[in-house]
């Protein structure tokens, strides 16, 4: 399994955000091939951080280009800041 963690600052409306990603982002990732599941975090501070999960890098690498679609076309108003992102393999699960 592929991971990809978005962890975004400065976002002005968290809920309006998290709103927006489970009406809209949520059901464009279920497509991406090897979908296993997706996480939208409110973490304090005007912090929100993202979890998905696939069975393959494919399907990582192409939630990242989705992600930044999304992002541009529906939330650049609410998540002013480029997210910092991390990728990689999953060594352990529970």
């Amino acid at each position: 399994m592929y991971a990809v963690i978005r962890r975004y600052e400065g976002v002005t409306d968290p809920a309006e955000a998290g709103r927006l990603v489970d009406e809209g982002f949520v059901p464009i990732l279920r497509r991406v091939p090897g979908f296993v599941a997706y996480y939208w975090v409110d973490a304090g501070d005007g912090v929100m951080v993202s979890t998905s999960v696939f069975e393959g890098k494919a399907g990582a690498d192409e939630s990242v280009v989705k992600a930044a679609d999304f992002v541009r076309e529906n939330l650049a108003s609410l998540l002013p800041s480029p997210p910092q992102v991390a990728a990689g393999e999953v060594v352990a699960a529970g």
